[in-house]
Parts: C-alpha cells; sequence; structure tokens
C-alpha cells in the first residue's frame, strides 16, 4: 500500500487548523505544530463573512457554525455623537452575498477546527523551524524539539511575523506598522440592549456587536506610535479615549474588567510576497497577506487560503496563482478603509462623513458595496451546498 503524503502545518491558529483539516479530508497524514502551550486563540471574536463559510462548507462545518453564531441582523456607522451616516441589514447582506455575516468567539472555530483532525495531530508546546523548503526531488524538513521532521508539504501558517516566510523569502521586507493601535474585549454587558454599529471618530473608531452567547463583541482602534501603551491600564485608556460617546460605549466600558481588555499594534505586509510558495512549501493566512483588520477579512482570507490549498495539493505553482492576485487586491482595499475609517484631520473628517451619509441615503446598499468581490466567492470545487463559484 502507497504511503499517505505527509503535511506538516507550522501554527495553530484558524488558518493552520483549517488547512490541516482540509488536507486530512483529502487523505495526507497531518501534523500541526503549535508554539504555545494550548490552542487558546489570541483574540476576542471573528467575523465570518459568506466567502468564508462557504470555504467551512467543504470541512463540514460550515452549518455547524451558522447554528452556532450570532447571525449580524441590522447594523450601520454611526458618529461618536450617535447620529447614524449609513445602515445595513441581514436580509441584504444575504440578499446580495448569498448567506449571512456571523460572529462568534474565534475559541469556538478554534475547538470546531481542531475537533476535525485524528487524536494526536495537534502538538502544542512544539516551536518549529524550517529546515529545509525540499524541491521537486527532495522532502522538506522542519526542526522541532531536538528532531527533524520530513514532509511532502509544509503550511507556514506562523502569523504576520512568520519565520517561515522570513525563511523562504529573506529580501521581503516583512511586515510594517499600519499605523494604528486596536483594542478588543468579549464581555457580558446585562441590560444593554443596542443594534450592531461602527462608530467614526477623528482617528479613532469603535465597534459595538452583540454575540450569540448573549456577551458583547467590542473592539476600538486609535492611530498611535508603534508600541505606545497606557500609562496605568488599557480599559482606563480607552475610558479617556471613548468614554464620552454614544450609548451602549459607556456601558460596555463600565462592564469591562481590565483584563478584559487585549491591545495590539496592526502590522501588515505592505509589499506583496512574490510568491505564496518555494519548494515544498506554501504560505498562507497572515503569514502570507498579513492585511489591517478593517474589511474583517483576515481569518477569512485564512480559511479561502486552507480548502484552496488542499484542493491544488502539491501544485504550489497553481496554489499562488489561485491565491496571491486575490489577497493582494483584498490587502490593497483593506488598507484604503484604512485610510477612510482612521481619517484625523477634522475637514477630512466632516468630508467623509457628509460624502457616507448623502451616498447611503442614494444608495442604501453603500456599505455592501464595499464588499463585492470579496464575500461573493465560493470555493474551487463543490462542497455540498451551492456555491458562488471561484470568483
Amino acid at each position: 500500500m502507497a504511503r499517505a503524503a505527509r503535511a506538516i502545518v507550522i501554527g495553530g491558529g484558524i488558518g493552520g487548523l483549517a488547512a490541516a483539516a482540509a488536507l486530512h479530508r483529502r487523505d495526507w497524514d497531518v501534523t500541526v505544530l503549535e508554539r504555545a502551550r494550548s490552542l487558546e486563540p489570541v483574540g476576542a471574536a471573528l467575523s465570518l463573512a459568506p466567502n468564508a463559510l462557504r470555504a467551512l462548507d467543504v470541512l463540514g462545518i460550515g452549518d455547524d457554525v451558522r447554528d452556532l453564531a450570532a447571525w449580524q441582523g441590522d447594523a450601520g456607522v454611526r458618529t461618536p455623537g450617535g447620529r447614524w451616516l449609513a445602515r445595513s441589514s441581514a436580509e441584504a447582506v444575504a440578499a446580495r452575498f448569498g448567506g449571512p455575516l456571523v460572529l462568534l468567539p474565534r475559541s469556538d472555530l478554534v475547538g470546531r477546527l481542531a475537533a476535525l483532525l485524528p487524536p494526536g495531530a495537534v502538538r502544542t508546546a512544539a516551536p518549529a523551524a524550517l529546515a529545509d523548503p525540499g524541491d521537486a526531488v527532495r522532502p522538506a524538513r522542519v526542526a522541532t524539539g531536538g528532531e527533524e521532521l520530513e514532509a511532502d508539504l509544509v503550511v507556514g501558517a506562523d502569523g504576520v511575523n512568520s519565520r517561515v516566510r522570513g525563511a523562504l523569502f529573506p529580501g521581503h521586507p516583512g511586515p510594517a506598522y499600519a499605523g494604528f493601535t486596536t483594542w478588543r474585549m468579549l464581555i457580558p454587558v446585562p441590560g444593554v440592549r443596542f443594534a450592531s454599529h461602527e462608530t467614526w471618530g477623528r482617528g479613532r473608531i469603535w465597534g459595538t456587536h452583540p454575540i450569540g452567547d448573549g456577551r458583547v463583541y467590542a473592539y476600538a482602534a486609535a492611530t498611535a506610535p508603534a508600541g505606545e501603551h497606557a500609562p496605568d491600564e488599557e480599559r482606563a485608556e480607552l475610558l479617556r479615549r471613548f468614554g464620552t460617546w454614544h450609548d451602549p460605549i459607556p456601558a460596555v466600558l463600565t462592564a469591562a474588567r481590565p483584563d478584559d481588555v487585549l491591545r495590539h499594534d496592526v502590522y501588515h505586509l505592505a509589499a506583496p510576497l512574490p510568491a505564496f510558495h518555494a519548494g515544498r512549501v506554501a504560505l498562507l493566512g497572515d503569514a502570507a497577506h498579513a492585511m489591517p483588520p478593517t474589511l474583517g477579512q483576515g481569518g477569512n482570507q485564512a480559511v479561502e487560503d486552507a480548502v484552496v490549498l488542499a484542493h491544488h495539493g502539491r501544485d504550489l505553482a497553481a496554489y499562488t496563482a489561485a491565491r496571491l492576485p486575490r489577497t493582494t487586491a483584498i490587502a490593497r482595499r483593506a488598507v484604503r478603509a484604512a485610510r477612510l475609517n482612521m481619517a484625523g484631520g477634522r475637514a477630512a473628517v466632516a468630508v467623509r462623513d457628509t460624502a457616507v451619509a448623502a451616498l447611503s441615503r442614494a444608495a442604501p446598499a453603500l456599505l455592501l458595496r464595499g464588499f463585492d468581490g470579496i464575500a461573493d466567492w465560493g470555493p474551487p470545487y463543490a462542497s455540498g451546498r451551492e456555491s458562488a463559484g471561484n470568483r
């Protein structure tokens, strides 16, 4: 009997686990190496658009996630004083893109992806380094825990500061600071009801979204020097920056404890990679195309990467051809969205808000048009559900 092809996935985040699950479904022998001591994800919640849900259909858990997650209903953009600039609805999203936009804790998705893998496939506390990318004749080799493992395919899913990417493309400049920092929290806020919203201020944004289990996912972003931290603690910093904004923002900040708040500077790959592969190694997710979070597509694109990589298998040139142009275009759109969202000048903000409000009145689907060509993607092969096609 022929030996099953072997794949090693470096990184046990959402993209890495999705890739491992997709490869396992195609009968690869898969090992995931995660440097952390557990798969507990960094971050609070994750928004999944119809494109990522179709990719999860390929893995057999799309409906499970739809049932588990909170469907995002009426939503829109507001000013710090509470005025609505633009609004949309769940029905409009589903009509335009063939499915819902959902929100769930990252830990729930990580757990369901890990459950798709056989026992022992995931090794935690297992830092790994690429020892040899291999070639058409020679297998790739990965060093971990004092041993070297050989593989027909290595998947670099080790994030924005990817060591695998650095080994494959040492001349690439690597991640660049996007100019702003973010805060996130996932907390109960009893007795508060509201419509999902993102609020745009001067060089600052805030988002508040109900989640299916009764908690609230809130995030904020502000222009700031790289590496800056609050002089006391981050909840107090949020109160200083956002405490006077419209309801329910003050109530969310009152309900939060200092330990609930996560802060991370935003880095992205401003210079696209020349390819997403070399030798027998493929990159995916933030390792391949880290982008600002302004379109909410980072995790979504990683899941897309995973199913497309498994589809092409050893033909990594085809994987690059399928994924690099699409993710580069989406990353550029995310950068443009960040410039709009994080505008800091008083005049620029006034022009932005007036234009968004006017366009929204003239074309109510304005907010959704920004996701044309993104949320309507479908996998390149049948998944048991109606596919939108590989657009």
